[in-house]
């Protein structure tokens, strides 16, 4: 029976060969009404394959007519759901469910409309700057989103049954979007409000929501309505905490021409819901997902919405529901079970997105060639890339040329340098785009002397006190120089990753004598940057390499980064980027590996004076035994309380230390982050100061082209865009510093 409720509306050997909605919910519904004490089960079949809720709706007003009871119980779960859902997510699918119940006559129209109300009345007190707070819109938008994405799948009933209610409900809406916050480009409650009318206006007539509910409509008029009580609105905190918690789903690139997509607008948003949906449920199940997003119930071809979609989400700011490997495993199931019409689509769109590349946001472009490279990867590096093979007449910071570039750069990574060449053949002329072939920049291959007596001691295994005697001895009076250490030591390390590591940990202490302070740690990242200059990714993993190992500080990389030598590189390579990135990642997780730490001692220490209060407690009460009154409780429950109250009292004290040490360890940190933001920006500032022209930049890309000034000031300023993006929760606690001392108003002018 369980089976039967996955599969309903699907094409499979639970249903034999017919497609037919009334035939599956008649099947499931001889089945189901035996199982009903199995209740919860349905409710999260209509949770988690959403798309599928006008069936599972139907299902219910079936039962509605042999149990009441077991109704009225799913109709209270719905509603107590409804209630916890408010602050997430799962608000809007529930709203679709009660529509749906109203359809199969489970619930009285009345009631929903006064859910819409409560909602849309929560949401213009909060917009309303004398009794709310608009820093809080998103939470308003949120609710509004709700209602309206819940209309497809009810609206012809609530106009029919209650046209003044549900009149006025539009009208509210109307007015809450005349008071709401614009930002002057139309957002999804916009354009979702005109897709609505769009629809209200057709008579509420659309493709891409089946209607199971008419076939038995005459059986339905018997069954009894079911009250729902109304929600009580949440309270609301901060605007970065309210858009964090309620963003909006997608936002819509709108990569084909509109022939492509050509369905009513009411029907695009309905498949992006169920594609969204499927998504969001089945995310553990990339198969299973690809199966779902296939063959969704509409009655026409959505190959082209689909791509849409998944590339919305994929390059959503400011960061996605899931990783993006995530979308590209289901990218790659998606072509691979529709190979007639799929990968063509995907083509079509990273052609339509590379045409567009110059107006991507800088994080969007980097997810785009992350995605891209790792795609083809899948598919024998296969691309017609005589089609790009013009990108070599432009100029080297042209936004199309470092995108093929840095794709193929990727490629390497994932593969090797003879494979991509041979996969570029069609247009061998982009070899010049391939990274060098070389190996390591040795800057002492001729006189081996040092090097051969250095590899001699390695092999040996000497200590990192034995080695840094001898360097004392014997290089620093000839030399005076780490060069010589630092080149020869990454030359033994060279091999392999493996071997890299191998020398960091053996000889760590090495390289921290050496550079003790910021400034030789930039000399070392600068040596370390010539030795590997053929090799981006062994640059990257040897500087993330020596961050983890506490060899370099991220102060000392991103005076590096800021540095002539890359400067002049912001804009025609992603490496001091991804590595400037690598820094601030490792920065922030150790700061969230702490609170972790310090979360979980917390809750030990909880744990332990709990134990000891319930001791007390029992102690102190009066109970009998053997009929004479005695303080304590029984002695089975007084011996296991003292026992638990002796094991966590010896570990409290550890812990207790444990806590203090892990907080002045968080403290500092948070100090150092204080540091490291300042000199972030500073450093940001002190560049941008250099080169950004004197009035605000306004460049028409259509009738002028952008020069190398220009272009290089675009990519910095998007970078620095991303990362204050990206680490907002960071950035946050230290704004008024950083507004006083370092945010100049030339930011905000650019």
């Amino acid at each position: 029976w369980k089976t039967l409720l996955l599969r309903i509306g699907e094409k499979g050997p639970e249903y034999g060969t017919s497609s037919d909605y009334k035939e599956h919910i008649e099947t499931c519904f001889g089945v189901i009404r035996r199982e009903l004490e199995r209740s919860p089960y349905l409710l999260q079949c209509a949770e988690q394959l959403p798309h599928k809720i006008p069936l599972y709706g139907t299902l219910i007003g079936l039962l509605n007519l042999e149990n009441e009871d077991f109704v009225q119980k799913t109709v209270e779960s719905v509603q107590a759901d409804l209630q916890v859902a408010l602050n997430c997510n799962n608000i809007r699918i529930l709203l679709r469910f009660l529509t749906s119940l109203l359809c199969s006559k489970v619930i009285q129209p009345a009631y929903l409309i006064v859910v819409f109300e409560t909602l849309l009345s929560s949401a213009a007190t909060t917009v309303d700057e004398e009794k709310g707070n608009p820093s809080w819109q998103a939470q308003a938008d949120f609710y509004v989103i709700c209602i309206l994405s819940s209309l497809p799948w009810g609206g012809a009933e609530l106009a029919e049954q209650v046209p003044d209610e549900i009149e006025r409900v539009l009208v509210g809406i109307q007015a809450y979007l005349s008071i709401r916050f614009h930002n002057g480009e139309k957002d999804l409650v916009e354009d979702l409000w005109d897709r609505i009318q769009s629809l209200a206006s057709n008579g509420w007539k659309l493709d891409s929501v089946p209607r199971p509910h008419l076939s038995f409509e005459a059986q339905l008029v018997a069954g009894k309505f079911h009250p729902i009580k109304c929600m009580e609105p949440p309270i609301g905190k901060q605007k970065h905490d309210a858009l964090m918690r309620y963003p909006q789903r997608t936002r819509r690139l709108n990569i084909f021409p509109a022939n492509k997509t050509e369905v009513q607008p009411i029907d695009r948003f309905v498949v992006e819901e169920y594609l969204l949906d499927v998504l969001l449920y089945l995310n553990g199940c990339r198969k299973e997902c690809a199966s779902y997003m296939a063959n969704l119930p509409v009655p026409f071809r959505y190959e082209y919405l689909m791509a849409e979609t998944l590339f919305s989400q994929i390059l959503l700011l400011p960061q996605p529901p899931f990783k993006t490997l995530y979308y590209t495993l289901v990218i790659m199931d998606l072509c691979k079970a529709l190979p007639g019409a799929f990968p063509a689509v995907v083509a079509g769109a990273v052609r339509a997105l590379f045409e567009k590349i110059s107006e991507l946001d800088m994080e969007s472009r980097t997810r785009l060639i992350l995605w891209f490279s790792h795609h083809l990867s899948n598919f024998q590096f296969i691309w017609p890339w005589e089609e790009w093979a013009y990108v070599l007449d432009l100029p080297k910071w042209a936004p199309k040329r470092v995108f093929v570039q840095e794709v193929l750069q990727r490629e390497v990574r994932l593969s090797y340098w003879d494979k991509i060449k041979q996969s570029i053949e069609s247009a061998s002329a982009l070899e010049e785009l391939l990274p060098a072939k070389a190996g390591p920049a040795y800057m002492y291959e001729e006189g081996k002397e040092l090097s051969a007596e250095l590899n001699k001691k390695v092999k040996e295994k000497q200590s990192a006190r034995d080695m840094m005697s001898w360097i004392e001895e014997t290089i620093y009076p000839v030399h005076g120089t780490l060069t010589v250490v630092v080149q020869s030591l990454l030359d033994i390390g060279s091999k392999s990753f493996t071997h890299l590591v191998t020398v960091l940990e053996r000889y760590g202490q090495v390289f921290a004598k050496l550079c003790p302070d910021n400034d030789k740690q930039v000399m070392l990242l600068s040596q370390v940057s010539t030795y590997w200059k053929n090799n981006v990714q062994m640059t990257a993993v040897a500087i993330d390499r020596m961050m983890g190992y506490r060899l370099v500080s991220n102060l000392a990389i991103v005076r590096w980064v800021f540095s002539p030598e890359n400067v002049d590189q912001f804009h025609v390579s992603d490496q001091p980027w991804e590595i400037l990135g690598n820094a601030l990642n490792k920065t922030y997780n150790r700061l969230s590996d702490l609170r972790k730490e310090i979360s979980n001692i917390t809750k030990n220490l909880l744990v332990a004076e709990n134990a000891r209060i319930e001791l007390e407690a029992a102690e102190s009460k009066l109970s009998l035994v053997d009929g004479v009154p005695v303080l304590g409780e029984n002695p089975a429950k007084m011996k296991r309380l003292k026992s638990t109250v002796e094991k966590t009292g010896e570990a409290e004290v550890s812990l207790r230390e444990s806590l203090e040490a892990k907080e002045a360890l968080l403290n500092r940190a948070l100090s150092e982050t204080e540091v490291l933001l300042l000199s972030l920006f500073q450093s940001f500032l002190a560049v941008l100061k250099e080169r950004l022209p004197e009035s605000t930049m306004e460049v028409d890309s259509e009738n002028c082209e952008i020069g190398e000034r220009e272009q290089w000031c675009l990519s910095t300023l998007g970078y620095l865009t991303a990362f204050t993006r990206q680490y907002a929760n960071e950035i946050w606690p230290h704004m008024e510093k950083l507004e006083s001392e370092v945010f100049h108003p030339l930011f905000l002018e650019a």
